[in-house]
């Protein structure tokens, strides 16, 4: 069986991410920069229970389409280089606004975890969030923890544990959009999956066609050259 396995932590900027990054890793970590580009890239290592757990600090974004640099490189890791669990940090004091980017995750890859950072703060703002009703109503493990106080770690190293060892499975429930949207997603998709087969979803890679992301297309058939190669 494996032990190391890669973990990308995603979020909104101003989530903590980079505050959990570095608690988890602490001085096992060492920064440089994403292949071809001037995003910085910062990766480091936590070990549980006998594993390695290769954490990989993805630039902060409001979203994962084609509108910057840094949404380009998160987008990518995630779709392409396919890491064993994603991690998703929003700040529980602005859950509204950062779900945004989490429902794009959930809709790219099936392996995620939901963090709800700054759990401390939103609790004395008189904030309560009950993360079983969240957890059911995504389909996937929703954490509350503070990066900062370090409280929800274990919780959060054994819930990653879990999923890499098969222990518990992912089943994110599909957004659903408006009737005729959905309509043009399933034209599209016996079309989409008979050209990229099983590397992708083909759902997620309609909807993004239908938006017109022509950054995101050329990225798939640059990806399918090298495949051949």
């Amino acid at each position: 069986m494996r032990n190391s396995y890669r973990i990308a932590l995603a979020g909104n900027p101003n989530t903590g991410k980079s505050t959990l990054f570095n608690a988890l890793t602490g001085l096992r970590q060492h920064t440089g920069n994403w292949a071809g580009k001037t995003i910085a890239l910062a990766e480091g290592t936590v070990e549980h229970k006998g594993k390695t757990f290769q954490l990989i600090d993805l630039p902060g974004t409001y979203s994962l389409f084609s509108n910057s640099i840094d949404e380009e490189v998160a987008r990518n890791y995630i779709v392409f280089e396919k890491p064993d669990v994603t991690l998703v940090v929003l700040d529980a004091t602005s859950l509204e606004r950062n779900f945004n980017l989490a429902l794009q995750v959930l809709e790219m890859t099936t392996n995620v975890i939901v963090c709800i950072n700054l759990i401390d703060i939103a609790e004395k703002q008189g904030i309560k969030i009950n993360e079983r009703i969240l957890t059911k109503r995504l389909g996937v493990p929703v954490i509350k923890l503070s990066a900062r106080n370090k409280i929800g770690f274990p919780l959060l190293l054994d819930t990653i544990d879990r999923l890499v060892t098969g222990a518990i499975e992912c089943q994110p429930i599909p957004t659903v959009y408006q009737d005729h949207i959905e309509e043009e997603i399933k034209k599209m998709e016996p079309r989409v999956s008979a050209i990229i087969g099983d590397r992708l979803s083909a759902r997620w890679v309609s909807l993004r066609l239908l938006d017109g992301d022509e950054k995101l297309l050329q990225e798939i058939t640059k990806r399918l050259g090298e495949g051949r190669e």
